[in-house]
């Protein structure tokens, strides 16, 4: 991509995050999938991508957090629990997704497990307040965990002093970097771990040079001109689009066959059906969310990868740093999105293990 004269911020982005914005930010990937497969996609914004466990109840709930945003979530709950107080969950992810997908998913399947899970939609997206639309933020979504324990510690089923989180893909670095901050969380758990300040920022593999950040922090700077000058913030390009070119990485492939097809589409999803915003990368080029990962010792960490996940480094770096107690678990021939929604793949009784025996 040198050399390429850059006409548009979109460009520019392009260039300096290389493969990384290519779905993660400007949403430049094209992908190939029958139009009858997409016609048949539920649209319904009431749509789970998972079917609720006659074991479960599913109850919709609202919580503040720090900032006053209002936060969507689902609460799971085991039926025929009685009047103990049981070990709680609170779970989001992946970034750009919404509680009727994976992270509900995973709430049933802990909840069935005999733990409350609350599933929460991210400020700004799905669900969930916050002005304007479709915006990220390091601090924010870290904050947005913090306050689903706040809410969590108030519920009569809930022992306050037995909350776990449970992070997917980029809100893996957001549950990790609440921990760190947050006492209360007694364990972690974060499974196709992306740190999103480091992909948005170095790029994937830290590939972003020192002059191609400078283009895009300057082209940014140029965006924030005119969208001052509008009176909106704009927007970037589709994160997916409707059909496929084929010539794309084997793990935006991945993501297509899970966002954009029956299996998990989801309305509300930014990455299923919408953008992010074009300045959406400048709170991530230059805040570090995992700077203090060690401090989240001595209450232990699990970390889930796939064998083959274009996101593995993310764990290993990870796991290389973090102080014990802490476990890295890769999961055969699995790739990135498997770990979504496959429920034979996920380890979900390593997961109840994890936290039986750590929220004690």
């Amino acid at each position: 991509m040198k050399n390429i004269k850059l006409e548009t911020i979109q460009n520019k982005m392009k260039k300096a995050f290389a493969i990384a914005i290519l779905f993660l930010i400007t949403g430049q990937i094209f992908a190939q999938k029958v139009k009858s497969d997409l016609e048949k996609m539920n649209t319904s914004k009431e749509h789970y991508t998972f079917q609720l466990s006659d074991k479960v109840i599913r109850q919709k709930v609202s919580f503040k957090n720090r900032y006053g945003i209002t936060l969507s979530g689902d609460l799971y709950l085991p039926k025929n629990v009685g009047d103990e107080k049981l070990s709680t969950l609170a779970i989001s992810g992946p970034f750009g997704a919404v509680k009727q997908q994976s992270s509900g998913l995973y709430a049933n399947q802990m909840a069935e497990r005999g733990f409350i899970a609350l599933a929460f939609d991210p400020s700004y997206t799905g669900e969930s307040g916050g002005e304007p639309r479709n915006l990220a933020s390091p601090e924010i979504n870290t904050e947005d965990f913090s306050a689903a324990v706040d809410f969590l510690g108030l519920q009569k089923k809930v022992d306050r002093n037995k909350i776990g989180i449970i992070g997917i893909c980029g809100f893996g670095g957001f549950a990790l970097n609440a921990t760190a901050i947050d006492k209360r969380v007694k364990a972690v758990a974060a499974t196709s771990l992306y740190d999103m300040t480091r992909v948005i920022s170095k790029g994937y593999n830290d590939s972003v040079t020192p002059e191609q950040r400078s283009k895009t922090l300057e082209a940014l700077g140029q965006q924030r001109w005119k969208d001052a000058e509008n009176g909106k913030r704009a927007d970037g390009p589709r994160n997916l689009p409707e059909k496929l070119k084929g010539d794309e990485p084997q793990f935006v492939k991945e993501y297509f066959d899970y966002y954009r097809t029956q299996r998990g589409f989801q309305v509300n999803s930014v990455n299923s059906n919408g953008s992010w915003l074009v300045t959406n990368p400048i709170s991530f080029m230059n805040m570090p969310i995992l700077t203090y990962v060690k401090e989240i010792s001595p209450r232990p960490m699990l970390l889930i990868a796939g064998e083959n996940a274009h996101s593995r480094y993310f764990s290993e770096d990870i796991f290389k740093v973090a102080n014990e107690p802490k476990e890295l678990i890769i999961v055969p021939n699995a790739v990135h999105v498997d770990l979504y929604d496959k429920v034979d793949v996920i380890p979900f009784d390593k997961l109840k293990s994890f936290f039986n025996n750590n929220l004690k």
